[in-house]
């Protein structure tokens, strides 16, 4: 402290001995008499010092902003590889935009791909000596010196140059108090010479164009076209340009859907700009603004177009992707701002029609459901279905969140507000409660459905639901009850068991009392006689799929199952072979494929690749990989006839006689407990695909299988969409497309009575000992213990072997024939 004070004291006396000397010195300047005193000259000399000091102070202060003592400031290199925000698109295998991940949507383009109009409109209102100066305007600088500042006139005009503009753009303001406004003019200036040398005026017009704000998230000419008049920027009318030129004043106020008389007036202003710089003559003029401010706007989101289901999985994805590539800086790309190509397998002209087939379908299917319930609701005498949807809704997680009460969040649920609600014939305005809103969601039915190449896993189409603004579950991935969907997987695991598709099984009904005393039972409750896969399989037996499950052991059907794709936990009871266990649409068709590519397990494969804005390749799946083999080519062979018979003859027949399908077709119907939810899933020699209908909850449904049934709900789906997919001309080689023959040696294995009927009792006085051995000694069936209850002790011939042995003798005969 005593050092501080000795300091001090130090300072103080040499402050006060100067500012003694600089009194005397110039202590008479300080009074009136000194300044009366000065003649002309004096003041002139005073009047000089002072411009010097204004000059002087203004180069400290350019040196200042140049040299980033206000912030920084890029060089004349950094400028030249610039890089604003674009969004990530996606394209179709046919080239088709149909989606885009964005926060500013922007879209650059070329200056040879923006009309011409565009470009005089432009150079007309904001910059008519654009092609005169080297990015500062100084007339314009001086003039709005002069009547802004000196004569306080509004209507001077602003002095920014286009270049100012695109560098005020490129780099938003920033806040420095009282000093904002001249830093900022001043870094723009500096910015404007620095991007005057080193882009041509062309260039700098596009890149202006490609940056400057059109209202809301909206950026740049190409976007702005698309939004407002659904066309692009080389193709902008005159009239067209004007407006959006004049958007620039005021993108809110001359809105042209919000302000449309506005915007109207300031187009007309922009035209006579053009008009008085000599690119329109008053003709022209007069004649455009005469016309009527005429928009086709065309709000683009995330819910609307092509493919919006697979668009937000496609998000979900590459989000996570994005964070783990680096960019050639190292840092990690940005799926909103990176600019990332993105190519799909999707058809888009597949997908179009999926879509249309589904929508159509699901229409009717409301229709009936609703006239099937009237005026009662889906879930009469089960309130805690309408209590589960509350309680699962976003609203109530928020409000649980807010920590609101119980009691609060029941009386939010009960107050009307005004809410766009989904309907088929379009959203409309209404007044509800959420409470009602639930109610009025509840009562749909809702649907998915995909396609994809059997041999490659290329997904052609994917819809996930009825309408993704109002319905975010996509049903692609959603899972739900196989049904019997997925007994063609029991009999493929009987078949690799080496049990021939010629066994018969008893179509017998029994309990399982380490079941809870389960009992499966017949659709048509028919039981006795038997039935071979074939036929088991065609009229979707259960209780022979049951059997057969049990035969080859739920753990050889769980293991093959999990094999093809199934993710879910499969339960080791004798109700999987029904389909009871859960999996989504994206697994069955997966699973499927395989049935239709010779046993290969296939992944769906949705990307081709991604390629950054520069053109560098981040990801790179043209190239389609077969997997390993999860059943055996003769397998596969002899499951397609089976379930090809399905489609002609079986619980899939209606596929025939409603659709005018000429190719090959396998597949099966599927329905679940209480036809909770309907399937079709099938495959031709081009695409497998499934479909899938259900209620958001399991409770909502039809109360009979006529109605509620695969075949009824979902098969349509199927049908529709190939029938009209096969018009198209690259598809019209589908309409007749035929699987490859089985080889007759193959096919003798299905050589046999889909059914057999029930044994007629013997007489007494006959033998009763031999009674069931004759029956089987007559139809040639092998499952005597099976029918006594009892399990086979000694393994049958493996059909598989057995045709091995037959192609070795056959192979042995033809090499001793060319001998």
């Amino acid at each position: 402290m005593p050092l501080f004070n000795s300091y001090f004291g130090a300072f103080s006396q040499w402050f006060n001995l100067r500012r003694q000397r600089w009194l005397a010195r110039h202590g008479h300047k300080l009074t009136g008499t000194y300044w009366r005193s000065l003649g002309t000259k004096g003041w002139l000399r005073v009047l000089g010092k002072l411009v010097a000091a204004g000059f002087l102070a203004f180069f400290v202060f350019y040196l200042s902003v140049y040299f980033g003592l206000f912030g920084w400031l890029p060089t004349k290199r950094q400028l030249k590889a610039i890089q604003n925000n674009m969004p990530s698109e996606v394209y179709t295998s046919d080239s088709v935009l149909i989606g885009r991940y964005f926060i500013q949507d922007r879209t650059n383009v070329q200056y040879e791909d923006i009309a011409e109009p565009v470009i005089q409109a432009l150079v007309a209102t904001e910059d008519a000596r654009f092609y005169d100066h080297d990015g500062v305007d100084y007339r314009s600088l001086a003039r709005v010196f002069i009547k802004s500042l000196l004569l306080q006139e509004e209507s001077s005009g602003g002095g920014s140059t286009l270049s100012q503009q695109l560098a005020k753009n490129l780099f938003p303001r920033k806040s420095l108090g009282l000093l904002s406004m001249p830093v900022n003019k001043m870094r723009e200036i500096i910015l404007a010479k620095r991007l005057e040398a080193v882009y041509n005026k062309e260039e700098i017009l596009a890149l202006y164009l490609n940056t400057v704000p059109m209202g809301g998230n909206i950026y740049g000419i190409e976007s702005a076209a698309r939004r407002f008049f659904n066309t692009s920027a080389d193709s902008l009318k005159t009239e067209e340009a004007a407006v959006l030129v004049g958007l620039l004043k005021g993108t809110t106020y001359y809105h042209p859907r919000l302000a449309p008389e506005r915007s109207k007036q300031r187009r007309n202003v922009v035209l006579a700009q053009m008009a008085k710089q000599g690119f329109l003559t008053q003709d022209q003029k007069s004649q455009l603004q005469q016309k009527p401010l005429t928009l086709r706007y065309n709000p683009y989101s995330h819910n609307s177009g092509l493919a919006t289901y697979f668009r937000e999985h496609l998000r979900e994805e590459l989000s996570q992707w994005a964070t783990k590539q680096e960019n050639l800086e190292g840092e990690p790309y940005n799926l909103y701002n990176d600019g990332l190509k993105i190519y799909t397998t999707l058809d888009s002209r597949a997908q179009l029609h999926a879509e249309r087939a589904l929508k159509q379908r699901m229409y009717a299917l409301q229709t009936d459901f609703d006239k099937h319930w009237g005026k009662k609701a889906p879930w009469s005498g089960q309130p805690d279905v309408l209590k589960l949807a509350k309680e699962r809704s976003l609203r109530y997680k928020r409000a649980q969140a807010a920590g609101k009460s119980e009691a609060e969040i029941t009386e939010e649920f009960s107050t009307p507000r005004k809410m766009q609600i989904f309907r088929y014939s379009g959203e409309v305005s209404r007044t509800l409660s959420p409470m009602d809103s639930l109610r009025h969601y509840l009562r749909y039915l809702n649907a998915g459905f995909i396609a994809m190449e059997p041999e490659t896993g290329f997904v052609r189409a994917w819809v996930g639901g009825i309408n993704h603004s109002f319905f975010k579950y996509d049903h692609v991935r959603a899972k739900r009850q196989m049904g019997s969907t997925f007994k063609p997987i029991v009999y493929a695991a009987a078949m690799e068991r080496g049990i021939s598709p010629c066994s018969y099984f008893p179509n017998e009904r029994r309990v399982f009392p380490e079941h809870d005393n389960w009992s499966p039972r017949n659709a048509d409750e028919k039981y006795g006689g038997a039935y071979s896969m074939q036929g088991a399989l065609t009229h979707s037996v259960n209780t022979v799929a049951v059997n057969t499950a049990l035969q080859v052991g739920m753990p050889q059907v769980i293991t093959l199952a999990k094999s093809l794709g199934l993710s879910s936990d499969l339960p080791s009871t004798p109700a999987l072979a029904l389909g009871t266990a859960d999996a989504s649409l994206l697994e069955m068709v997966t699973a499927y494929a395989s049935f239709a590519n010779g046993g290969y397990k296939v992944e769906p494969r949705y990307l081709l690749r991604i390629v950054d804005r520069n053109g560098r390749v981040l990801l790179d799946k043209t190239r389609p990989t077969r997997g390993r083999q999860v059943i055996s080519w003769q397998t596969a062979q002899l499951l397609r006839p089976m379930l090809q018979s399905a489609v002609s003859e079986g619980t899939g027949r209606r596929l025939r006689r409603d659709y005018p399908l000429n190719m090959d077709i396998a597949g099966k119907t599927g329905t679940t407990q209480s036809h909770a939810d309907g399937w079709f899933v099938a495959y031709t020699p081009d695409l497998v695909a499934g479909a899938w209908v259900g209620g958001q909850d399991r409770r909502i449904r039809f109360r009979d299988l006529e109605k509620g049934g695969g075949a009824n709900t979902a098969l349509p789906i199927w049908g529709s969409f190939f029938q009209r997919l096969v018009k198209e001309r690259d598809y019209r080689r589908y309409a007749n497309s035929r699987f490859t023959p089985v080889p007759p040696l193959l096919r003798s294995y299905l050589n046999c009575p889909p059914y057999q009927p029930p044994v007629v009792a013997a007489p007494v006085e006959e033998d009763r000992g031999r009674g069931i051995d004759d029956f089987f000694e007559k139809t040639g069936r092998k499952l005597k213990d099976l029918f006594k209850g009892k399990g086979k002790k000694k393994k049958d011939r493996d059909w598989q072997e057995d045709l091995e042995e037959k192609l070795e003798k056959q192979n042995r005969g033809r090499g001793r024939g060319r001998d």
